[in-house]
């Protein structure tokens, strides 16, 4: 918000008018003594003489001014602008569960999710941090949170499929401790799955209760496809199709102010890593801008000294 964080120095303003009509009134003063006192081509110059008395108040106004952006300046005024300073962190969730493994996005979901990944990662801003967390029947840390998004790359290109079930809300959870790890920074997870929650310890609507009380933004991605895909089959022969929780998937997104995205295939995939950047809502910051106010004042100085001393100076 907008405001003054000395704002006590601002009483210090009412001088301003009050310097001025003590010139006004010492002025007037001098002009009634020379009616009085002066010869008559002094009283003409003290009356008719307006170009030569013009800069003096000139003069007076820069000072003026110089003194108000100083006492602003003291004052503290700050104003919202976009966070810059701190950066945003970003944790990737990546389910590895053994679902991952189809084949339908080249050459299997889940390598085709990590090149998508690799994409947010190079687009995010210098000051922004990142970290990957994996999960499959449980969850792991797999990159820490780092602003060395090339070493984070790496970690992701290391990451290999896992045969186990899906813990969606152990993952979503360490994704949030791993954003709380970073104090005063805006905090985003993005959870991909390709899933349904059947396996862990945390449900993920408790997970993305975490979330909301953290003040985290959940971003999630359904992977799936249009036609339906065998994963294998069982002991009697039939077949194990892919299943993907969208609703499970939307209700998160929704609870945490984030947004879902479903993916269809790896063009859609890429498409949304791409464009994920930008839906990442940079907050504002209170940000002091009293250098200006004493670089103005400095500047009506100097012109104040320039006006007074310089080739056309005034003659007192």
């Amino acid at each position: 918000m907008t405001g003054f964080y000395h704002p006590e120095w601002l009483i210090a303003l009412v001088l301003l008018p009050c310097l001025y009509y003590y010139y006004e009134y010492q002025t007037k003063r001098k002009k009634q003594e020379a009616i009085v006192f002066s010869h008559i081509g002094f009283l003409k110059s003290a009356l008719h003489g307006s170009t030569q008395s013009s800069r003096p108040r000139t003069l007076l106004l820069l000072i003026l001014a110089a003194i108000g952006c100083i006492i602003i300046g003291l004052a503290d005024p700050h104003i919202p602008l976009e966070q810059t300073k701190e950066g945003v962190s970003v944790v990737l969730v990546l389910d590895v569960s053994g679902s991952m493994q189809a084949t339908d996005y080249q050459p299997t979901r889940l390598e085709s999710s990590k090149r998508s990944a690799e994409i947010l990662l190079k687009s995010l801003d210098p000051k922004d941090y990142a970290g990957i967390i994996t999960f499959e029947s449980g969850a792991t840390s797999a990159a820490y949170l780092s602003p060395d998004k090339d070493r984070v790359i790496r970690k992701l290109q290391a990451i290999e499929p896992k045969e186990g079930a899906t813990a969606i809300g152990d993952g979503l959870a360490l994704g949030i401790d791993m954003a709380e790890s970073m104090p005063n920074r805006k905090k985003v997870v993005i959870l991909l799955s390709d899933g349904v929650n059947n396996a862990g310890v945390i449900h993920p609507e408790q997970a993305a209760g975490f979330a909301r009380e953290k003040g985290i933004q959940v971003f999630t991605i359904g992977m799936g496809s249009d036609s339906p895909v065998v994963l294998g089959y069982d002991w009697f022969g039939n077949p194990q199709y892919a299943t993907l929780d969208e609703a499970m998937l939307q209700q998160i997104a929704a609870s945490t102010n984030g947004q879902y995205f479903k993916s269809v295939d790896d063009r859609t995939l890429s498409e949304i890593y791409s464009n994920l950047n930008k839906e990442i809502v940079r907050e504002k910051e209170d940000t002091s801008i009293r250098d200006w106010f004493y670089i103005a004042a400095l500047i009506l100085i100097s012109g104040e000294i320039f006006l007074r001393y310089g080739r056309r100076r005034i003659i007192q």
